[in-house]
This record gives C-alpha cells, sequence and structure tokens, in this order.
C-alpha cells in the first residue's frame, strides 16, 4: 500500500477539467441553468395549476374536450412545450449530475447517461409531437363523441 502525501492530491481550489464531468464552463452553465430553469418551472407549473384546478369548474371540467379546447390555441400549445421542454431538460441534467457523482464505471455512466438521453429524446419527440398534432376534431368521428365546439 502506497502513502499518499500533499504532493500527490491538487490543491483544493485549483481549476480542473475532467473528460468525466465535461470542462468548468460546462458544469457552471448547467448548474445557472437549473437554478433559472427552475424558476421559469415555477411559473408554468403553478400557471398550470391555476388554470385547470381553480378556473373554471376546477378538476371536475377536465375531460378530452378541455384538453382539445387548450391545444387549440397556440398560448397553451407553446405553454405546455415551454413546460415540456424546461421540464425535461432540467430533470435530465438534474439525473445526469446524480449519474456522475455515484456511477464510478466508465461503463456504467455511459450505459446510464445513454438509456437516460434517450429517454429524454422519445419523451420530448413524443410530447412535442402530441402537442402539435392533437386534433380534438378528427375527420370521421361520431358527433355525440366530439367535444361541443367541433363542428359536426
Amino acid at each position: 500500500m502506497t502513502k499518499l502525501d500533499a504532493t500527490d492530491l491538487p490543491a483544493p481550489r485549483a481549476r480542473r477539467t475532467t473528460a468525466l464531468r465535461g470542462g468548468a464552463n460546462t458544469e457552471l452553465i448547467a448548474w445557472l441553468f437549473m437554478r433559472i430553469s427552475g424558476v421559469i418551472l415555477l411559473v408554468l407549473v403553478f400557471g398550470h395549476l391555476f388554470v385547470n384546478l381553480m378556473v373554471g369548474d376546477g378538476v371536475h371540467a377536465i375531460d378530452f374536450a378541455f384538453v382539445g379546447g387548450k391545444w387549440s390555441e397556440p398560448f397553451w400549445q407553446v405553454w405546455d412545450l415551454l413546460m415540456l421542454w424546461l421540464a425535461m431538460i432540467h430533470g435530465t441534467n438534474g439525473v445526469r449530475t446524480i449519474i456522475n457523482d455515484y456511477a464510478e464505471r466508465t461503463g456504467t455512466r455511459l450505459v446510464l447517461k445513454s438509456l437516460l438521453y434517450l429517454a429524454f429524446v422519445v419523451t420530448v419527440v413524443m410530447g412535442t409531437l402530441v402537442i402539435f398534432t392533437f386534433d380534438p376534431c378528427p375527420p370521421g368521428s361520431p358527433a355525440d363523441l366530439l367535444p361541443s365546439f367541433c363542428a359536426a
């Protein structure tokens, strides 16, 4: 067993970059993003909850027609898209940090981060497609199943 002395360890405040965690600027940007996106997400989520739960008939009014009516307006499409993208990037960045902190082997870290990024891409692509291709009034549907705002 070898003994460590002070010359073997880097100075605690020494600037260093590692392949594991990216450059110092990458981590600073990620740290800043987490703070800024967290504040924006608070506004988006509480606005979403207020509109869905407090305005109108509250939670009892949430059904297919409610969502269809909201997503027929570009404002709500952009609102929900921002909420989806920011939440996914924010969460993925947080889990990436946890993987970097706790996965000791490079191979394990690579597999976990690959699965994380794959889940991110699938969720964001599918969510974005749903938000922008959602049609509450599909052609050929029975009139009694369509929301009231659809032209029969």
